[in-house]
C-alpha cells in the first residue's frame, strides 16, 4: 500500500480505527476524519504507535452536518494530491429519534446522506487517482431493511435497529447505482458486512447503550474484509459487490434493485444540493 492514500471516515474508535492502524502498517498513507478533536488526537497517537507510520493524518468533521462534509472534501483536496481508497465507515444508532443540523433524520443523515455526498464530491479527484476503490461499509442486517421514500425520516415511529437497517439497505443501494455510473473507469465500489463486533454502535444497535468492549485482536476482525478490499490484489477490478469474511456473499434482493437505487440516488441528490 506504499504510495497509496487512503480516507478513514469514522476513524476515532471502532472497527475504522482498526481499518487506519493495518492499512498503516501496510505503509499507506492514511487519513483519518473524526468528529470529536480530543477522540480524534488520541485515535491518531494510536495509530501512528502500532503502525510504526507517521504519515497518518487526521481531518475533523460532524457528519450530522453537510456543511461540515463539504468542508472536508475540500480540505482533502487542498492538502492531498489523490485518493486511491475512499472508506466509508463511519455510522450511528441513536436510540432515540434526533435531527440533524440540516433538520434530516440524524441516522439517515450520518449513515447515508454524508457519504453519498463525499463520495460525489471526491470522485473527480479519484478518477485522476485511478485505479481507485471505494469501499461502503454495511451491514448484513441490510437484508432486514426497507425503504419507504414517503417517511425517509422517520417521522411516523422510530425504531434505531429497523432505521439502521434501512440506512445500511441504502449503502447497498448506493453502491448498486455507482458501480453502473462507474463502468468504463477503473474506479471499483463494493460493500461489506464487517462481522458482529462489540463496539458501541453494536451496543446501541442492541438497545443497550455504553461503550464497546472489543479489544484490538477482535477489532482487527471487523476490519479485516475492509483492509482486504482496500488492499488485495485479488479484488482489483471486482465492483458492484458485497463481501464478509473477505469472500463475496449473495445481498438481498432488495438491495440490487435499480430502479430502487436509482430513485434513492435522485432524493438524496435533492437532499445534499447535488
Amino acid at each position: 500500500m506504499k504510495g497509496k492514500i487512503c480516507l478513514v471516515t469514522g476513524a476515532s474508535s471502532g472497527i475504522g480505527l482498526a481499518t487506519s492502524w493495518q492499512l498503516a502498517r501496510m505503509g499507506a498513507t492514511v487519513v483519518m476524519v473524526a468528529r470529536n478533536d480530543e477522540r480524534g488526537e488520541a485515535a491518531l497517537a494510536k495509530v501512528i504507535e502500532k503502525s510504526g507510520n507517521p504519515n497518518t493524518h487526521l481531518l475533523m468533521a460532524d457528519f450530522a452536518s453537510l456543511p461540515q462534509v463539504r468542508s472536508l472534501a475540500q480540505k482533502f483536496q487542498a492538502q492531498f494530491p489523490a485518493l486511491h481508497v475512499l472508506i466509508n465507515n463511519a455510522a450511528i444508532v441513536p436510540l432515540e429519534r434526533q435531527v440533524s443540523e440540516d433538520e434530516y433524520e440524524l441516522q439517515f443523515a450520518v449513515n447515508h446522506l454524508a457519504p453519498f455526498l463525499l463520495t460525489n464530491l471526491l470522485l473527480p479527484l479519484m478518477k485522476t487517482s485511478q485505479p481507485a476503490r471505494i469501499i461502503n461499509v454495511s451491514s448484513m442486517v441490510h437484508s432486514w431493511g426497507s425503504i419507504d421514500f414517503d417517511d425517509l425520516q422517520s417521522k411516523r415511529g422510530y425504531s434505531a435497529s429497523n432505521v439502521y437497517a434501512m440506512t445500511k439497505l441504502a449503502n447497498m443501494l448506493f453502491t448498486t447505482q455507482l458501480d453502473s455510473m462507474l463502468k468504463g473507469t477503473d474506479i471499483t465500489v463494493n460493500s461489506l458486512h464487517p462481522g458482529v463486533i462489540d463496539t458501541k454502535l453494536y451496543k446501541n444497535y442492541m438497545g443497550a447503550g455504553g461503550p464497546g468492549d472489543a479489544g484490538d485482536s477482535e477489532l482487527e476482525r471487523g476490519a479485516a474484509t475492509t483492509v482486504y478490499l482496500a488492499s488485495s490484489n485479488e479484488v482489483a477490478g471486482v465492483s458492484g459487490k458485497y463481501f464478509s469474511q473477505q469472500q463475496e456473499r449473495e445481498p438481498s434482493a432488495a438491495s440490487q434493485n435499480s430502479e430502487t437505487a436509482q430513485h434513492l440516488w435522485k432524493v438524496s441528490a435533492r437532499m445534499v444540493e447535488l
